[in-house]
């Protein structure tokens, strides 16, 4: 099993919600981060005044797929989220050990 994390823009979470299920997964988490990449933040303008906004305002898109499912979840995502825009954000792979179901106690790929 996997666990795909992708931090993207807030205006793409429904769009990559929604290839994401029509991909056939359903189960997701999404937390609001905040945070900068090569855009190192921005400038706004408030009543004439500058300043900078050092933390840009993302989510965290949280997904757990089988070994073999990996490739169609990061493609779904990234149709989805891609603009060609710096700060359309980042997709992170990491092994998972396990995972347990709290209702049933199932565990492994039955788990998901």
């Amino acid at each position: 099993m996997k666990k795909i994390e992708a931090i993207l823009r807030n205006h793409m979470l429904d769009q990559a919600k929604q290839a994401l299920t029509e991909a056939g997964f359903h189960g997701m988490t999404v937390t609001e981060v905040r945070g900068f990449g090569r855009q190192k933040g921005q400038t706004e303008t408030y009543r004439g005044a500058e300043y900078a906004i050092d933390f840009i305002p993302k989510v965290k898109l949280e997904v757990v797929v089988a070994d073999d499912a990996v490739d169609k979840a990061i493609q779904a995502i990234i149709n989805a989220a891609k603009t060609g825009q710096i700060g359309d954000g980042k997709i992170f792979i990491q092994d998972l050990a396990d995972a347990v179901r709290i209702r049933t106690g199932e565990t492994g790929s039955e788990a998901i």
